[in-house]
């Protein structure tokens, strides 16, 4: 059984796999320790940093990791170095990072009023950990379009297996202080990137300048799905915060219960890195028996997932947050229910997702997040509680994104059963992925 479970996943997956299963270790093991060593307020907010870091961080260097991936590895395909990729994402990265980091410095007071309790340092340390973020998804972009798929797992295990030693060596100094806690996002990607340089380095130079349409064809749009959809799933523990800013316990009550119910979640990153490539191969080559194969799979894998750990944190997501998290007795059954079933949705969109950009339908895929978002937020402004209204957000925005991806995956196939979808490297050079 196991064997067959694995031949299904694509190539690649297992030694990612193994890292992001160490990076989710790692997150329980920071915010467990957080919540038993940090005060409500300051836990709260570790929290709002935590979601802001995961929200617009991975939701804007994610795309260029996709990008990059997606380039590097039709270009080995064809033979062409990776390095003029490599020269164009770096250079779209730093200028993404540049405006958050001066939006960021503009907005110091009041991010630092409004969310964490007028702690300017906090503010400081967010800016550290896009810093860390950019570097990190930059140069899993080209680890993934090369296909060294080892060395992007050693990157992800490195980063998990610091951030543990980093929450451990502090609780045993006896810090209590949120700005400590969250400093550990800001090392351990960094010292992660710079242990797992080699392949990125050798990379480097080789091939004419690569235009920049083929980078920046799909990359706005990409970014704008990214941002959406991290959106959808890291908005409630903020919005919590902005809609009752004195219930700090909520807060951080509903990022424990994520945070558990979120475990499908890295299981789907580890197939992430390879299902695109998959999917794009098969999209370009016109092979839609492939192509439809590949998909199903994937839904049947993160349905299963889905079912499997929905049920497991329905029945002892109570207990659990409060025995590993120290968390309030907020939350009971029917908010793991609302959360596990938002979840398994997300996963959908998410593969749904993948299907929509093997196919070069950015657009499409952008359209799905937005109208996603647009529903969730009408489920937040409905007047109820306001752990059940963003609990209704996320669920309702999921399974909004996952219906219109549906649909729109129907049509092309309808309109078009066998659409042959190039890459374009550049004006010659059209090629499909790995």
């Amino acid at each position: 059984m196991i064997r067959r479970l694995l031949r299904l996943v694509p190539p690649g997956t297992l030694p990612v796999g193994a890292g992001l299963a160490l990076v989710g270790l790692a997150s329980y093991v920071h915010l467990a320790v957080a919540g038993h060593t940090l005060t409500p307020g300051d836990y709260s907010s570790l929290s709002v940093l935590w979601s802001i870091v995961f929200t617009v961080g991975i939701g804007v260097f994610l795309p260029v990791e996709q990008e990059v991936a997606r380039l590097v590895s039709a270009r080995r395909t064809r033979g062409l170095p990776p390095g003029p990729v490599l020269a164009r994402g770096a250079t779209v990265a730093a200028a993404v990072l540049a405006l958050l980091l001066l939006a960021v410095t503009a907005a110091t007071d009041t991010l630092a009023d409004r969310l964490f309790d007028g702690d300017r340092a906090m503010v400081a340390t967010l800016s550290g950990a896009l810093v860390a973020l950019a570097l990190a998804h930059t140069t899993r972009g080209v680890l993934s379009g090369l296909g060294q798929f080892h060395w992007y797992g050693s990157q992800l295990g490195l980063d998990g297996g610091l951030r543990i030693a980093g929450v451990a060596a502090l609780a045993m100094a006896g810090v209590d202080s949120p700005v400590a806690y969250a400093l550990v996002l800001v090392a351990a990607p960094l010292l992660a990137v710079a242990l797992t340089a080699p392949p990125v380095t050798r990379a480097l130079g080789g091939g004419t300048p690569l235009p920049w349409p083929p980078l920046l064809r799909g990359l706005a749009l990409l970014t704008a799905s990214s941002l959406l959809s991290q959106v959808v799933v890291n908005v409630g523990v903020i919005n919590v915060r902005l809609l009752a800013p004195a219930d700090t316990a909520t807060a951080g009550a509903l990022l424990s219960a994520l945070v558990l119910v979120r475990i499908p979640l890295f299981v789907f990153g580890s197939m992430q890195a390879a299902l695109l490539p998959g999917l794009s191969t098969a999209a370009a080559t016109g092979d839609a028996a492939a192509f439809g194969t590949l998909l199903r799979r994937a839904l049947a894998i993160v349905t299963a997932l889905g079912v499997g750990g929905g049920l497991l944190t329905l029945l002892l997501g109570p207990w659990l947050v409060q025995a590993l998290f120290d968390a309030p007795e907020i939350l009971g059954h029917g908010d793991f229910a609302w959360l596990a079933l938002a979840t398994l949705a997300y996963l959908w969109a998410m593969v749904l997702g993948q299907a929509l950009l093997a196919r070069d339908r950015h657009r499409a895929q952008a359209l799905a997040w937005t109208l996603g978002v647009v529903a969730l937020v009408a489920a937040t402004l409905a007047p109820l509680p306001v752990a059940l209204r963003v609990e209704l957000g996320y669920t309702v925005g999921s399974l909004v994104v996952a219906a219109v991806m549906v649909a729109l995956l129907r049509r092309r196939r309808e309109s078009r059963p066998h659409p042959p979808v190039a890459v374009p490297l550049s004006a010659t050079t059209p090629g499909g992925t790995r």
